[in-house]
């Protein structure tokens, strides 16, 4: 008898189709192959991990700038993050990839917080105009609400689920291999583990989303969200998109589906710019005056009023304080040539000189 193991033909044929897709990822894949690879991966959990194996292998080839390509901010991995790096780089190829993928994800990538986070819990936050608060949930997830911003949260066995039902808020995710994180904006869903990201509700209802860690998916729930449900864990579509760190991506709550709209690249700067309000600032950087007001409109309840088409217009730079309506009113008349005059408490008009 032979002392020579013989391996399983299917492990064979996993192995040279996890290899087969290796080596097309480095010649660059078609959108129909992204997806088809998705589904493969999918099909099978051995057929994920036999390619995260190769995929590591390929990081000590130092070969792996291949798959880096796709992926928006490739960083070399650090020896001890190699399966992790590895993952995100492969999820990041996957635009269609499915729940199932997600969820061994998370079970077998990403490290528990330590949190005891047993049992339920459930909550609701507001902010007035003009407020920023930040709340610690059970978990250690900390969320930041803006200006006139309401959430309500939920936590069961399988989820940790919070609702935006207006405004803006920004979440830093504690890390829970047992559920991941999940933020309902209408019909969509934005779930995500261990990761960084801001969600608002602008006023013409488009939902902006920037992630500034990790990746989350974006989807439509396969099922309605109710009290038999909430304690199953979430499922979405196999339409959901990824959004990368360095990434932001706009919908609407109301429409069918993901695919109307790619996620986009989103500087550092920009960034900074973005989330300036949770240090209670303002910056602008060259825009109307028309889009600065209506910006700082959210931190009062003043209205301002354009007397003229070409006050609109004018570029504003500067910082600000949120809020800070007599600060922003005294650099406009000094540095941009704009006059104003108050009407009433609540009311300013403004003018070119």
């Amino acid at each position: 008898m032979s002392n020579v193991a013989q391996f399983p033909k299917r492990r064979d044929e996993r192995l040279a189709e996890a290899a087969d897709w290796i080596a097309r990822l480095g010649n660059g894949l078609s959108e129909d192959e992204e997806q088809e690879l998705g589904e493969w991966m999918s099909l099978d959990r051995e057929n994920y991990e036999q390619f995260m194996e190769l995929a590591i292998l390929w990081d000590e080839m130092e070969s792996l700038s291949r798959l880096a390509e796709i992926f928006p901010e490739p960083q070399r991995p650090h020896r001890m993050t190699a399966v992790r790096a590895s993952w995100a780089v492969a999820a990041t190829v996957v635009v269609g990839l499915s729940i199932a993928l997600f969820y061994w994800v998370r079970t077998d990538l990403w490290v528990d917080s330590g949190a005891d986070v047993s049992g339920s819990f459930s909550a609701e936050y507001e902010t007035g105009i003009g407020e920023q608060v930040t709340h610690s949930l059970v978990d250690g997830t900390q969320i930041v609400l803006n200006t006139n911003s309401a959430l309500t949260v939920e936590y069961t066995e399988s989820n940790r689920l919070l609702n935006l039902l207006r405004g803006e808020v920004n979440i830093s995710v504690a890390s829970d291999k047992s559920r991941p994180l999940s933020v309902m904006v209408g019909d969509k869903v934005v779930q995500a583990i261990g990761t960084e990201f801001n969600l608002e509700i602008t006023s013409d209802q488009t939902i902006e989303l920037v992630v500034t860690e990790g990746i989350v998916m974006v989807g439509v729930l396969d099922g309605a969200v109710d009290e038999a449900s909430v304690d199953k864990p979430l499922i979405l579509t196999p339409a959901s998109r990824l959004v990368a760190a360095g990434q932001e991506y706009s919908f609407d709550a109301d429409e069918q589906g993901t695919e109307s709209a790619e996620a986009n690249p989103i500087d550092s700067g920009e960034i900074a710019v973005r989330l300036s309000w949770r240090n209670g600032n303002l910056i602008f950087r060259g825009e109307p005056l028309e889009d600065a007001v209506n910006e700082v409109g959210r931190y009062t309840a003043v209205q301002f009023v354009f007397l003229d088409e070409e006050s609109k217009k004018v570029r504003v730079a500067g910082h600000f304080r949120a809020g800070d309506v007599e600060g922003l009113l005294a650099a406009l008349r000094e540095h941009f040539n704009i006059s104003y005059e108050w009407q009433g408490d609540d009311k300013i008009v403004l003018r070119t000189e």
